[in-house]
């Protein structure tokens, strides 16, 4: 396995900010996702100057931010401001809204207006066909399917992973995110089937240093970790 040899584009997930400088510095990391839910983790008050705060940093690769309304109206409105924060925003977009009704004719409206968009938590192929039915052939945008959750049903996201990149080759200007990634290995898995991008959070991204890494090694200080440890906490077994 080899870095380098790696077509998959890296994002990095996440709403810290120090974080995301950190993997900014990376050149391998190519764009940024963000969504409410890491946002209120990271502690975000304010969800426009945070934006803004970002795009003040990074102003040259792909960055998400999501609408938070559940009235596709309210959505629309909230995507177009979104959108004129920066050439290199993306619109996060649900698939549905929390009562199931598909957001198919609003994204068909936004990206048919030339809004880059962010289509996300998608778990099936149904889903996969429906939106790139709805995307404009002109204008870039990104689909998140949660292959993580997939697997996290028992599951094996590859198969329909692959299956997602056939049918979105009717939109070229479409990318496909393998998103909620649970392991390193997924980089590389998602790489296999074809995925445009991969979008993993800082604890998996910092992994790829151990890319290629000899499992000898990585044995011996497996080891000494578990010794220092127990040396550390003064652990010891009477022998009566």
């Amino acid at each position: 396995m080899n870095i380098q040899e790696l077509k998959i584009k890296l994002f990095a997930d996440g709403a810290d900010l120090t974080g995301m400088k950190e993997m900014y510095a990376n050149p391998l990391i190519k764009g940024f996702t963000t969504n409410p839910t890491l946002m209120r983790k990271a502690g975000v008050t304010d969800y426009k100057a945070f934006a803004k705060e970002v795009l003040a940093t990074i102003s040259d690769r792909p960055v998400s931010f999501e609408v938070f309304a559940d009235d596709f109206d309210e959505m629309e409105a909230q995507a177009r401001v979104i959108a004129s924060w920066g050439d290199n925003v993306y619109v996060k977009i649900p698939v549905t809204n929390t009562t199931g009704e598909s957001s198919g004719p609003l994204i068909e409206r936004l990206s048919h207006a030339g809004v880059k968009l962010n289509v996300t938590a998608l778990l099936t192929l149904e889903q996969v066909k429906a939106v790139t039915e709805h995307l404009s052939p002109g204008t870039p945008a990104i689909i998140s399917v949660f292959a993580g959750r997939i697997a996290d049903t028992g599951v094996d996201p590859m198969p329909l992973m692959q299956q997602a990149v056939e049918i979105m080759r009717a939109r070229p200007k479409a990318e496909l995110i393998w998103a909620s990634p649970r392991e390193l290995l997924n980089v590389f898995q998602a790489d296999s089937v074809g995925c445009h991008i991969i979008t993993a959070t800082n604890d998996i991204l910092k992994k790829l240093s151990l890319v290629g890494k000899d499992h000898d090694v990585y044995s011996l200080e497996t080891v000494r970790m578990f010794y220092d440890d127990a040396k550390a906490a003064g652990y010891g077994i009477s022998a009566y």
